[in-house]
């Protein structure tokens, strides 16, 4: 038995136009992305006469709603696109490209037209800043929607009647890599000690998943005169806001505090497990987290995307002498 197909629908509120597509997040595969496609389907009735347009934007809020002064929006257009679907600039046949467009075509009547976008390879995946516990309004991010509309023509005010809003997601596909294993290696000197102190920390492989324990390992070789105790370790998520300013920012989501010891003349071999999950963090501003389409879908801590953008940097082990 074959698994049911889920078609994503909403239709505008006059019953003008209806939107149909089969998915809402589309991945960036590094060397391309998904193209968005779905169908539009009309009531000619309601249109009394007017086109249909269907418009992919992409969009960069890098100010809560509440902050938007006289008319002036802290956001930024990144991206817009706009096509004529109806009346139709080619025949069907030309403007269908994927085998879910055929079905529902075939399945919604001769009022339904196909669209289809293609992303540019310089836009961002989705990505939101996670507010205070305290902020209100919508917040900081990078969104993606599909609108469908009619209209005399593209550039007039459009009437929220008669209008389809879709929000969709871009996300960011990471493949597994093993070839690489990070590492890190560091050498303290201490004054009165002729020998010195050595840290190397490293993890079994370079990318990990949402929701995957991250598992550190930590060789330390104290030749030194000095008793190392308190060994921390955290990971530390870097974010870089390079649309409208260099800010940068850096949150330790995951930290493990132990109370190991290493003694003068000593070896320390053990592995940690930290876990950056945002079950952990839900009260911290400004951590990045994957876009969300709506409150039932999963918010991760984000994979590295461009534009907003962070990645995880493992901070040397932390440790206290004696």
């Amino acid at each position: 038995m074959s698994p049911k197909r889920v078609v994503f629908k909403k239709v505008s509120r006059d019953k003008s136009v209806a939107v149909y597509m089969a998915k809402r997040d589309f991945v960036d595969h590094c060397n391309f992305v998904d193209p968005v496609d779905g169908v539009v389907v009309i009531d000619p009735v309601q249109l009394k006469g007017k086109k249909v347009y269907v418009m992919l934007s992409c969009t960069f809020r890098y100010g809560r709603q509440d902050m938007d002064v006289m008319g002036v929006a802290f956001r930024r257009d990144l991206f817009v696109l706009t096509r004529q679907v109806f009346p139709e600039m080619q025949d069907k046949e030309k403007l269908t490209h994927t085998k879910i467009q055929w079905k529902l075509l075939q399945k919604l009547g001769d009022n339904a037209y196909p669209f289809f976008f293609e992303f540019p390879d310089n836009l961002p995946c989705s990505v939101s800043l996670q507010p205070g516990p305290s902020d209100e309004g919508k917040k900081c991010a990078v969104e993606f929607e599909v609108k469908a509309f009619c209209g005399e023509n593209q550039d007039e005010k459009i009437d929220k009647q008669s209008s389809v809003r879709l929000t969709i997601r871009k996300i960011q596909f990471s493949p597994e890599s093993t070839e690489v294993a990070p590492l890190s290696e560091m050498t303290f000197e201490f004054l009165m000690s002729e020998e010195p102190l050595h840290v190397k920390l490293y993890l079994p492989k370079e990318t990990f998943y949402h929701g995957e324990p991250l598992k550190a390992n930590v060789e330390i070789r104290n030749s030194s005169s000095r008793n190392i105790k308190n060994i921390s370790l955290s990971v530390e998520q870097v974010t870089n806001v390079v649309l409208y300013s260099n800010d940068k920012y850096v949150k330790s989501v995951a930290k493990e505090e132990t109370n190991d010891s290493v003694p003068s003349g000593t070896t320390l071999k053990k592995e940690y497990t930290l876990y950056p999950l945002l079950a952990y963090n839900k009260e911290r501003r400004g951590i990045a987290l994957d876009g969300r389409l709506n409150m039932k879908t999963p918010t991760w801590l984000l994979p590295a995307c461009r534009h907003l953008t962070h990645t995880y940097t493992h901070s040397p082990v932390h440790v206290q002498t004696s």
